[in-house]
């Protein structure tokens, strides 16, 4: 199967699916063959491809792999009917629109032998890819906590959910991968400042079931964009700052301490800091990468619909908990 060119489907090219569609195009081994968009091609990116109306048409085409990028609301019964052709899927995220539709598209694919892949694009982000490297190699140590900050001015293209289920699902997911274990507990509270129907700014303060500390603070309130996720160990401190893809070091202090006041408090110094030099590559390429092995059966680095299905059992708790005034348990 190594050798065979997949038949790729594209189903939604606004804002988020021009870029699948150049990034396709760019990847080896397969051929982006049909495309779909119920509102046409407003950004020019079909090229000599007819834009079919629905994902019937995109089936009917005859795809092995399809990749869908149209609203939440709409991708239970888009990947249920790619499911039932037999077509491998990579869906943006979040999964679906509720829990029990996600239960219905994992068990869709998995009893098909069907690769079910969502968009986590964090997790190709070349600061995250090398953080849990070095994590799993142990230059932290014993990890304490894992703390992100997710900012930036409200997307217009975004209509349909709050930033909860937008943005913080990606510090979510982030968080677990990372540290190596699913959520324990989470509580949050939540706001709407902007006078929008859904969430606008949401803090959480969570257990993994290892012990690691999560702190999510996460809004579309801030005049910057700001995607930062810090990892404390007992070793120093790996910052990534996905925005542009930096990764920085913060060794814990090695030298005896002269400063009484500073000795005195029997703390953690400052020692040396390293800014790693990283081969920095488009992040949606890399998940695109990821999903084509998972076809081929050559990799498995992508995210699974389960996984993302965890992720959403946790972003429901954060809805809840803001709702309730309590802590969830998961």
């Amino acid at each position: 199967m190594a050798d065979k060119v997949l038949r790729y489907g594209m189903l939604g090219i606004g804002s988020m699916g021009r870029h699948h569609v150049r990034n396709i195009r760019a990847l080896d081994g397969v051929e982006l063959v049909a495309i779909a968009d119920a509102f046409g091609d407003k950004f020019g990116v079909a090229g000599d491809l007819e834009v079919f109306p629905n994902v019937e048409a995109l089936i009917d085409a005859g795809i092995d792999a399809a990749v869908v990028a149209v609203p939440t609301a709409q991708h239970f019964d888009t990947v249920m009917k790619l499911a039932e052709a037999g077509v491998h899927t990579l869906v943006e995220k979040p999964l679906a629109f509720s829990i029990e539709q996600g239960e219905q598209m994992v068990e869709a694919f998995e009893s098909r032998g069907l690769v079910g892949a969502v968009g986590y694009v964090e997790r190709c982000n070349p600061a995250l890819i090398e953080m849990r490297k070095r994590i799993e190699a142990g230059q932290l140590g014993k990890v304490y906590q894992v703390a992100t900050r997710r900012q930036s001015p409200f997307p217009a293209r975004i209509a349909d959910v709050g930033v909860v289920k937008d943005l913080a699902t990606h510090d979510v997911d982030i968080a677990a991968w990372v540290a190596g274990a699913p959520y324990e507990s989470i509580a949050a509270q939540t706001a709407n400042r902007a006078g929008r129907e859904y969430e606008d700014l949401v803090t959480a303060s969570a257990v993994l079931s290892n012990g690691v500390l999560v702190n999510h603070l996460v809004n579309w309130l801030t005049p910057y964009k700001e995607r930062q996720t810090v990892v404390l160990g007992e070793k120093g401190a790996l910052v990534a700052e996905t925005v542009m893809g930096d990764l920085t070091y913060y060794a814990n202090g090695t030298e005896e301490l002269g400063w009484d006041q500073i000795r005195n408090f029997r703390g953690v110094s400052e020692g040396e800091i390293t800014r790693y030099a990283l081969k920095k590559r488009e992040p949606l390429a890399v998940e695109h990468e990821h999903f084509r092995d998972a076809i081929l059966g050559t990799g498995t680095e992508h995210v699974t619909m389960r996984e993302a299905l965890n992720t959403m059992k946790v972003v429901q708790a954060i809805l809840d908990s803001a709702e309730r005034g309590e802590t969830i348990k998961l």
